[in-house]
């Protein structure tokens, strides 16, 4: 907070095992610091009706527990700050901020009738290419047993994997008055918001993992032996993750104590399985709020401001 990083002295603020690419790839460093902005903004909102509602991340670097010990929650946010390094970089180089990369390569594939290859595509090789390199750095160094380190690995891969499977082609329309009759398209990252949701559903599938000599060399496999084998896609986690019901710092939980509920929702952020059976207090307050509004000639809109009782349901 607050770091320019705009010169090389500001690389010491970083894991030691980063240092050194800081201090070659400077430029990057701008990106690197929204990407992990980006991070929080989202993890936080993917989980915000979720018992653990990711509020840990705002303690970066310094994570809890349930983000060091290898849980399905970890898995997510290595994936997510993977892939938003990588795509902070792929779009820094499309936009001009960097002055040793510029926009992807072209398509080598024909365009679509009608069309043609063009504008500035999302340097795409360039962001995983550097992305890993950063982000894989601290997991190869990292504290940890040999099978946390692969684990964090693996799901930073899953991460760059969902994002390398995300460029789309978008076009924009040339023409007389608005025909498109003939369309300029290259290809581009999608929001990282889409990216989350992805993860997101692939934290809910995550594989419970063991990291077991298989053959000459150590592998992740399934946990359950029944369980479907591991592949590039699948978050993997190694030990279960703690309900998150009551207060326990030694695991990372906060507890639910106090937080909003949805009496009338039967999804995750419902007062029952938020709330965790403890049951929830209702509070009523007053809201201000703009109401019957009208268009005044010319220019403005005309509102009136009405009260209006509000309920709120909050866990015990």
């Amino acid at each position: 907070s607050g770091v320019a990083w705009n010169e090389s002295q500001h690389c010491r603020l970083l894991q030691p095992e980063q240092l050194q690419l800081c201090r070659r790839h400077l430029e990057l460093m701008p990106s690197i610091v929204r990407a992990a902005r980006r991070t929080q903004q989202l993890c936080q909102q993917s989980f915000a009706d979720m018992r653990w509602n990711c509020s840990s991340i705002q303690s970066a670097p310094g994570f809890g527990p349930e983000l060091l010990t290898g849980t399905r929650e970890a898995a997510f946010v290595h994936a997510l700050a993977a892939a938003a390094v990588a795509q902070g970089i792929a779009r820094s180089c499309a936009s001009g901020e960097l002055p040793l990369c510029s926009c992807g390569p072209g398509p080598s594939e024909p365009p679509l009738p009608g069309s043609r290859w063009g504008g500035c595509g999302d340097n795409l090789s360039h962001g995983l290419q550097l992305g890993a390199a950063f982000t894989e750095s601290a997991a190869r160094a990292g504290g940890g047993a040999p099978g946390l380190r692969a684990v964090n690995r693996h799901n930073g891969a899953v991460g760059r994997a969902v994002l390398r499977d995300s460029l789309n082609t978008r076009c924009k329309c040339h023409g007389v008055s608005g025909s498109c009759s003939v369309k300029t398209c290259w290809k581009g990252l999608p929001d990282l918001g889409e990216i989350a949701s992805d993860l997101k559903s692939r934290y809910l599938a995550a594989l419970k993992v063991t990291h077991r000599l298989v053959g000459p060399r150590k592998q992740l496999i399934p946990k359950e032996g029944d369980a479907r084998p591991v592949t590039e896609m699948d978050l993997v986690y190694l030990i279960n993750s703690p309900d998150y019901c009551t207060p326990n710092p030694q695991l990372g939980s906060l507890g639910t104590q106090d937080r909003p509920c949805n009496r009338s929702s039967v999804g995750s952020g419902s007062c029952d399985l938020l709330c965790c059976g403890r049951g929830y207090n209702t509070y009523t307050e007053e809201v201000q709020e703009r109401c019957h509004c009208r268009y005044r000639w010319c220019c403005s809109v005309v509102c009136r401001r009405c009260r209006r009782s509000l309920q709120r349901h909050v866990c015990k």
